[in-house]
């Protein structure tokens, strides 16, 4: 699953738009334990149920971290991942939420290296409601074309 994808092969606009993944507690469990974030917010259902969503809230690292792996498709080896900028929750996401991921080329620009350039795919997550949840810019450091 290799597919090789120069600096001036990203079209400005183009998407691509993931199928749905229901977040469970079990994902909330997980990520938890992996991360060491055991605020009551995630996983006290009971003084959840006191505060204002009255239910647990995934972790928004957890729903970047799924949305990001949703978004991968194949790898292209002349693309590195650069980062991520202007990472926001904008909204909570609860057990029972299903996410789906739109991806838009929003931006190129050079690169300080010339022989690359930095592709920005702008991620909106939504959920079932079409609200969005979570946004963010990836940044990928492309090699340019040696044509």
């Amino acid at each position: 699953m290799f597919q090789e994808r120069h600096f001036e092969d990203y079209e400005l606009g183009a998407m691509r738009t993931t199928l749905g993944r229901t977040i469970t507690e079990t994902d909330i469990v997980v990520h938890a334990g992996q991360t060491g974030d055991f605020y009551p917010h995630h996983v006290d259902a009971e003084w959840c149920k006191t505060q204002e969503f009255g239910q647990r809230v995934a972790h928004g690292t957890l729903i970047f971290s799924v949305a990001v792996g949703m978004t991968a498709g194949a790898v292209n080896p002349v693309a590195f991942s650069y980062g991520y900028d202007k990472l926001r929750f904008i909204k909570p996401v609860f057990i029972g939420d299903t996410i789906t991921c739109t991806v838009t080329i929003s931006d190129k620009r050079d690169h300080k290296r010339p022989d690359f350039g930095i592709v920005v795919e702008h991620l909106d997550v939504k959920n079932q409601h079409d609200e969005v949840v979570l946004v963010a810019d990836h940044l990928l450091l492309v090699e340019r074309c040696k044509r």
